[in-house]
C-alpha cells in the first residue's frame, strides 16, 4: 500500500485484506465463519455486544430503565469479542445476520424477538417500557429525528475519521482532512442545538441523548481517537456542559463499562446479569 494516486480496476476484486487494526475480520461476504451457540442466562433480555460506543447505548438505556424502576428491563450482557470474530459464529448471525455489535434478544416473546441495530434496539426498548422517547406528535418526531441523525453520522464519526486518524496503516491526508471537517460540522450542528436546549430535545432526557452521547461525549470526555486536541473539541462549549452532565448521571456510569473488555480497569465489567455485578467488579 502507497499514498501514490490510485487508479480503480474495472472490476473490483478482494485479494488481500488491506492492512490496518480490523484487517483480520473485514471480508466482502456475508454469513457466518464458524459454528457456535450463544450463552442464555436468567433474565428475559439476552444482550450481546461489546463496549463500544454503538454497545454503549443499550447498555445505559437499560441501565436508566432500571433506575426509573422498570424491574421487567433486567438483562444478561454477553461480550462478543469483534476482534476475535465472534460476531461470525452461527448463533450470532441467527440474531443479527449483519454480523455488528449489538444484538438483543427478547425471551420474553414467543417466539422470542431479534432486534439488531442499535438505533432500532433503542426504540423497541423504549416503546417496550414506555419511556425516553415521547408518545407521539413534534416532540417524538424531534427525538426519532436526532436519533436517524447519529446513526447516519456515525460512520462519519467511526468508520471514516477513526479509521484514518486512527487505524488506517498509513496517513493520508485527503481523507483525514475530509472526515475531520465533517466531524467537526457535526460538533457545530450539536452545539448549536444545545445552547438552547439542556438535552437534545429541550428538558426531556430521550433516548436521543442516550444514542449521541456515547460518539461525542466519549470524544470529548475520553479523548476517543487520541483526537481530542486535533478536532479542539473543548471549544464547542455546549456539548462540553452536556457531555459532563450526562456523564454524571449514575445509570449512565454503569451502562458505559458493560461489555467492557479493554480500556481501563475500573472500566471494564464483561459480563453483566444483574446490579450485584457492579459491587463486586
Amino acid at each position: 500500500m502507497t499514498d501514490q494516486a490510485y487508479t480503480p480496476p474495472r472490476v473490483w476484486k478482494w485479494e488481500q485484506p488491506s492492512g490496518g487494526r480490523f484487517a483480520s475480520i473485514n471480508r466482502p461476504v456475508a454469513g457466518p465463519t464458524h459454528e457456535a451457540e450463544l450463552p442464555v442466562g436468567k433474565h428475559p433480555h439476552q444482550l450481546y455486544s461489546l463496549g463500544t460506543p454503538n454497545g454503549q447505548k443499550v447498555t445505559i438505556l437499560f441501565e436508566e430503565l432500571l433506575e426509573a424502576g422498570h424491574a421487567d428491563a433486567e438483562y444478561d450482557a454477553w461480550p462478543i469479542d469483534i476482534m476475535k470474530g465472534e460476531q461470525f459464529s452461527t448463533g450470532f448471525v441467527a440474531i443479527n445476520p449483519n454480523s455488528k455489535i449489538p444484538a438483543l434478544l427478547d425471551r420474553s416473546t414467543n417466539p422470542p424477538t431479534r432486534v439488531f441495530e442499535s438505533g432500532a434496539i433503542l426504540v423497541y426498548l423504549a416503546e417496550k417500557f414506555g419511556q425516553f422517547l415521547p408518545a407521539s406528535g413534534a416532540p417524538r418526531a424531534e427525538c426519532l429525528s436526532w436519533l436517524f441523525w447519529q446513526v447516519g453520522s456515525a460512520p462519519y464519526l467511526g468508520g471514516g475519521f477513526g479509521h484514518f486518524y486512527a487505524y488506517a496503516p498509513i496517513k493520508l491526508q485527503y481523507p483525514i482532512d475530509r472526515f475531520a471537517m465533517e466531524v467537526k460540522r457535526q460538533l457545530d450542528v450539536l452545539d448549536r442545538n444545545l445552547a438552547q436546549r439542556r438535552f437534545m430535545i429541550g428538558d426531556e432526557y430521550t433516548i436521543a441523548d442516550m444514542a449521541i452521547w456515547p460518539w461525542y461525549g466519549g470524544l470529548i470526555l475520553e479523548n476517543l481517537y487520541d483526537a481530542a486536541e486535533f478536532l479542539q473539541v473543548h471549544s464547542y462549549a455546549n456539548v462540553v456542559r452536556w457531555a459532563n452532565d450526562i456523564a454524571a448521571r449514575p445509570a449512565v456510569q454503569r451502562g458505559r463499562r458493560v461489555n467492557r473488555i479493554r480500556g481501563p480497569e475500573e472500566l471494564r465489567l464483561p459480563e453483566r446479569h444483574g446490579p450485584e455485578d457492579f459491587l463486586v467488579s
